[in-house]
């Protein structure tokens, strides 16, 4: 389990959420999903400003193998994308929980944070 940080939170479609100290959620796709599409060629950010609902397509993540959704774990609306990934997207590779990340977002009710997985969770889904 260590390429499953305990810290942070997981959906069933493969991304993880990260509560910083503002108040806002980092996503990013997890080590999993990036071992499962290779290397990753190419990214599509949401817009900053977007408001989201849970589950809804805020992304694309293009790789040698094939191309699949990055869905908004969450709904809020989106502060931040990570600009140097769509620069170098292979860092969605090298750094998935790091500077691997895909975007921000301010949650329309925090406490949505509760219902996802864990760590332990997520492991089992995975079967890791």
């Amino acid at each position: 389990m260590s390429q499953i940080p305990a810290e942070l939170k997981y959906v069933e479609s493969h991304e993880w959420l990260r509560l910083e100290a503002n108040g806002v959620v980092t996503v990013g796709i997890t080590h999993h999903a990036q071992e499962l599409l290779g290397d990753v060629v190419f990214v599509e950010l949401p817009k900053v400003g977007a408001v989201l609902a849970r589950d809804e397509q805020a992304g694309v993540v293009e790789s040698v193998k094939a191309a699949s959704d990055v869905y908004c774990p969450i709904a809020g609306e989106v502060v931040a994308v990570n600009e140097g990934l769509e620069a170098a997207p292979e860092q969605a590779n090298e750094e998935p929980y790091g500077e691997g990340w895909f975007f921000q977002i301010k949650p329309a009710n925090v406490a949505d944070l509760d219902g996802l997985w864990t760590a332990e969770q997520y492991a089992k889904e995975i079967g890791a």
